[in-house]
């Protein structure tokens, strides 16, 4: 009697099973067509091709840096014209965020505690990262990065639904600015009267700064191509 109960009970549960998977069946097969089918193979192509085109450039990049490395230390001992342009080249790389740097300055918390995955809307908008971002600069911000990514010239700062995007990567307040430069300017700028900060914060917004005696600021660990732009030399007319 107890084998027959269980076996019965064991029917049941595998005739829920079943229908279950039934039906999920079905759905997935009425949303998914043979059009999207067809778009997601597409789509894919396209990601596989972007990932080895970024791979492979990855890959130059690496060799290029190698071989800089390689003619700097060939060429800066004992001579003073090449350590100038190590220099400078040094110079160079910090501007255009493609080592690592350290120094005074301040870290800034930019929190939405109201966030949340279902949520229909945001308080902290792609704009207001520009604008704090924007307000750093003209008080003369040395190097800046935000949740780790390092911005520069090429950085694209935009929404993408409930997260923003930073050099094309995702990201979910809160936002953890680093920036380098005078503490106490980059500090006063921000919280200026009427300033960027106050506007953030009257939406909701909490924002907190510290200054720092010492921060390191990663390198932009992307990949920069310029196919279209050149050096033009000195007396060149066009």
């Amino acid at each position: 009697m107890k084998n027959t109960k269980m076996q019965l009970a064991i029917g049941v549960v595998c005739l829920v099973l079943g229908l279950m998977i039934a039906v999920q069946f079905r759905t997935v097969r009425n949303n998914i067509g043979p059009v999207t089918e067809y778009r997601a193979r597409e789509l894919a192509s396209q990601l596989k091709k972007v990932s080895t085109e970024r791979d492979n450039l990855a890959a130059l990049k690496n060799e290029y840096e190698k071989k800089v490395r390689e003619y700097e230390n060939a060429e800066t001992e004992g001579n003073s014209a090449a350590k100038f342009l190590s220099e400078e080249l040094n110079k160079a790389r910090v501007i255009a965020g493609l080592v690592d740097v350290e120094g005074p300055g301040i870290t800034m918390l930019v929190d939405d505690l109201k966030f949340a995955e279902n949520y229909k809307y945001n308080i902290i908008d792609y704009t207001d990262l520009l604008e704090l971002v924007n307000e750093l600069n003209a008080a003369g911000v040395e190097a800046v990065s935000i949740n780790g990514q390092r911005i520069i010239s090429t950085t694209e700062i935009r929404q993408a639904g409930l997260h923003i995007n930073i050099n094309t990567v995702k990201f979910a307040p809160p936002f953890t600015f680093k920036a380098i430069g005078d503490p106490k300017t980059l500090e006063a700028a921000l919280r200026m009267r009427d300033g960027v900060v106050q506007r953030i914060s009257d939406k909701g917004i909490a924002i907190s700064i510290t200054q720092e005696q010492s921060i390191v600021i990663k390198k932009y660990d992307g990949v920069i191509e310029k196919k279209y732009s050149k050096v033009v030399k000195e007396g060149e007319t066009h």
